[in-house]
């Protein structure tokens, strides 16, 4: 009696169908290429049927990724799946879609080799098992990477072009301006602050200065975040203020209207020319002393500034003028020489405190009351707790009027220091400050 023949049946190889596309384009519609590139695959592998070939569930779909690059999400899983064994084909529509970068496939290759899983192009029939096969792989790749190259200098070459004619090619906005159809158009608000910055910071020459100072009077940038050092710089040197446009460092005239004129960028970039020493030490030399005139000895003799050289560094006092002509003193022990830094640290220090004493506010407002009222109660408080606040942003001028302002004298002796107010010195600080204060609102 014969045998009955039996079959063999195929060995079971699990499909995975892999897709990718570089633009997130058309995603959202019902069907889209890599709704196509699934439907071509998995035609494919229902023809290998015979085989024992069966597409698993899991979809790896990559939308808007880079065949250049490995960091993909939907690739990393499958990479993971292949590692773990979950996996024998993958099938995908072009070798592209896998990787355009020939050492990336290198990898990848490297990677199924280990895990015995076989790769399948369903329009570029080969078999990565074989050394023919591998060649195929090899030459397509190669064409492919060269197609990328040639894409990306066409993209480039099309980016200089419309540098070149002014346009606005996309990117972070700069500071004072808007996108609209796809140009720069002045935002007049951030115009007005980039002006103002520019203004200021050739007026000062001192971008750190310039930084405390816009940080207290709360100014933003386009993103709402605190203005610091570094902004200062990046904006001052940007000449798309001009109304430029800039490609790898040579600037062409630009479709955007220009926000600063040419002779304000001049001003300030000659101050840029200088060092950052040399800058430092002109404003210091080029600021009035913040005591000048108003500070003297016990003995009634008057105190100028002065300084000494050591190096590269300058050293300022306030030296009495007793010292300075070598006149006897009747061997007085009162200071002939202090330190700038102490002992105006040391004025500013009682200025401060006698300001915030309650007592000081009181009596502004009973002052007011005698000479009829010119400011409520609540402005009083309000300019004098804002004092400390805004000391910081003003510039050193600023800082020398305001002392001028609140102090008639300053005396140091070997007992300490006396720091005299002036009459309705306080008075005028809170009409000052109240000024300031309605004029910034203003803006």
């Amino acid at each position: 009696m014969n045998k009955p023949s039996v079959i063999p049946m195929p060995k079971r190889s699990r499909c995975a169908i892999y897709t990718r596309k570089s633009s997130e384009e058309g995603l959202d519609m019902e069907f889209n290429s890599l709704e196509a590139q699934r439907e071509a695959c998995e035609a494919y592998v229902a023809s290998q049927k015979a085989e024992g070939w069966a597409a698993i569930r899991e979809r790896y779909d990559d939308g808007g990724f880079s065949g250049g690059t490995l960091e993909r999400p939907a690739l990393k899983q499958l990479l993971a799946d292949i590692e773990v064994g979950l996996i024998d084909v993958i099938v995908v529509y072009k070798i592209d879609r896998l990787s355009r970068s020939l050492m990336d496939f290198a990898k990848l290759v490297e990677v199924f080799d280990r895990n015995n899983v076989t790769f399948v192009s369903v329009t570029q029939s080969f078999n990565t098992t074989t050394s023919m096969g591998r060649l195929t792989l090899n030459i397509l790749l190669s064409f492919a990477q060269f197609e990328r190259e040639v894409i990306g200098e066409r993209i480039r070459d099309k980016f200089a072009a419309s540098r070149k004619r002014g346009m606005w090619m996309g990117g972070f906005v700069p500071m004072g301006y808007d996108v609209k159809d796809r140009k720069l158009v002045v935002n007049e608000t951030e115009a007005a602050t980039v002006r103002m910055i520019f203004e200021r910071f050739a007026a000062l020459g001192s971008a750190s200065t310039l930084a405390r100072a816009v940080q207290v009077e709360d100014v933003r940038n386009k993103r709402g975040k605190r203005i610091d050092k570094g902004f200062i710089y990046k904006l001052i040197n940007n000449r798309v203020y001009l109304g430029e446009a800039v490609h790898k460092g040579i600037s062409y005239p630009g479709e955007h209207q220009a926000i600063i004129t040419q002779g304000l960028w001049d001003r300030v970039h000659a101050i840029l020319k200088e060092s950052p020493r040399e800058r430092r030490t002109k404003n210091r030399n080029s600021s009035e002393a913040l005591l000048k005139g108003i500070i003297f000895t016990d003995t009634g003799a008057a105190m100028t500034p002065t300084y000494t050289r050591k190096g590269e560094r300058l050293y300022h006092y306030y030296t009495s003028m007793d010292l300075i002509r070598n006149r006897d003193t009747g061997g007085c022990a009162g200071p002939m020489r202090l330190a700038a830094a102490m002992v105006e640290g040391a004025v500013i220090a009682e200025m401060r405190r006698i300001i915030s004493a309650p007592e000081v506010a009181a009596r502004v407002i009973e002052a007011q009351g005698r000479d009829g009222p010119i400011m409520d109660e609540r402005a009083i408080v309000a300019a004098l707790r804002r004092f400390n606040e805004l000391w910081e942003a003003l510039f050193p001028a600023e800082q020398a009027r305001i002392v001028r302002l609140l102090i008639d004298r300053v005396t140091v002796g070997p007992d300490g220091m006396s720091v005299d107010l002036r009459n309705n010195g306080v008075d005028a600080l809170i009409r000052d400050l109240n000024a300031s204060a309605s004029k910034q609102a203003a803006k």
